[in-house]
């Protein structure tokens, strides 16, 4: 892995997290990053004097850069925040220059430089850029960067509907800027969260922003859901919705078990504020039995003694991190599964039918059973023995 940024006579080492899964071609900041860097480096003047704000900072290098300047930091990633920490920490950047907010804590702060990278998810950047109406002044500079194919008329149309006139550079390495110049009487109201309702039984699933699949029941998990009688029971059991989503899974398991405990776990901080609403708005009364954790798969899990002797995993995992396309999250989920059940727990994993997960569940548990198939996916189980 390349982890050496030199640009401008500056040079940063910096690393994707948790580096030990990461693919040697891999990086921890792309062209766009550079493009941005250098473009405010060299035009915008008085920079040490302004309040900036860094949104959607993948693995950190723009905090580790712009560090001096004391930014906000905004992003709805855990995987990214513990990145921009392990960066600024071997760049021995203190780690106090930086403020960090998750994606669902308000941040009212006026600002008057955002440095903003262009999420894979639309929905996120509308929502960003609302949040930006009450915080951009009439002098505040919206520089915002991306690959090119992520920049396109439907994404520039957002930053005029909701902040201004809005430019774009020339493309260089396959990474454009966007520029622009708020007018400070934008007040469009958010349209999320989204709201759709599961059949039977009739459950309101509410959805933040960046919440996958926040318009409709995505399919894995509708396979999921009608073969749920065919896993193992559940009852009186310590059941975690691993990579929960909007927690339509988990909140399915708590009404079918009176005694069940679920653990709702995902990186993103809108996934698990989204699930814990559509638990107190379905199952008010389960709130007891349930626990909501952002986390990277179940890095923490391990050092907490209340989670020893789990007796169910459930997963439905991603298979990209930001714009890279990879398993290393399901493998991940897989192995810190293994060492989280109790002997004789049970993983249950739904993917599509063409991934190797059956094979990587025998590496790990030394059998794998397949539950329900379909033309597209695959409901697969692992006991730990």
């Amino acid at each position: 892995m390349n982890t050496s940024l030199t640009l401008l006579d500056r040079n940063l080492q910096l690393v994707r997290y948790p580096q030990e899964l990461q693919h040697p071609s891999w990086q921890a900041w792309d062209a766009a990053d550079e493009y941005l860097i250098e473009y405010v480096e060299k035009n915008i003047q008085d920079l040490q004097s302004q309040t900036v704000s860094i949104y959607n900072d993948d693995f950190g290098s723009l905090a580790c850069w712009f560090a001096h300047l004391n930014p906000s930091w905004i992003s709805d990633s855990f995987v990214a925040k513990q990145s921009c920490l392990v960066n600024l920490q071997q760049n021995n950047i203190p780690v106090e220059s930086v403020k960090f907010y998750d994606s669902v804590t308000p941040v009212d702060l006026p600002v008057e430089l955002v440095l903003l990278k262009i999420p894979k998810t639309m929905a996120l950047l509308e929502q960003q850029l609302i949040d930006l109406q009450t915080r951009v002044l009439p002098s505040t500079k919206v520089i915002a960067a991306g690959k090119a194919t992520l920049i396109k008329k439907s994404t520039l149309a957002l930053f005029e509907k909701y902040l201004g006139v809005t430019t774009t550079s020339l493309a260089r390495k396959k990474a454009r800027l966007v520029f622009c110049q708020p007018t400070c009487n934008k007040s469009h109201l958010s349209p999320y969260p989204t709201v759709w309702f599961t059949d039977k039984p009739r459950f309101e699933i509410s959805n933040m922003a960046n919440v996958f699949a926040r318009q409709q029941l995505d399919i894995g998990a509708r396979f999921m859901l009608e073969n749920l009688s065919k896993l193992t029971n559940m009852d009186n059991k310590t059941v975690i919705d691993l990579g929960c989503g909007n927690g339509v899974l988990g909140l399915h398991i708590l009404n079918q078990n009176k005694k069940t405990k679920v653990v709702f776990t995902d990186e993103s901080y809108m996934a698990v504020a989204s699930a814990k609403q559509n638990v107190l708005v379905n199952l008010a009364d389960k709130e007891s039995q349930s626990e909501f954790l952002v986390n990277n798969c179940l890095d923490d899990f391990t050092k907490q003694s209340k989670f020893s002797g789990v007796d169910t995993v459930l997963c439905n995992p991603p298979f990209h991190q930001q714009n890279a396309i990879t398993d290393h999250i399901a493998w991940q989920m897989f192995k810190d599964a293994e060492s989280l059940l109790q002997n004789g727990g049970q993983l249950f994993v739904v993917g599509n039918r063409h991934l190797d997960y059956p094979n990587k569940l025998k590496r790990l548990f030394g059998n794998a059973t397949m539950i329900a198939t379909n033309q597209k996916f695959s409901i697969l189980s692992a006991t730990k023995q």
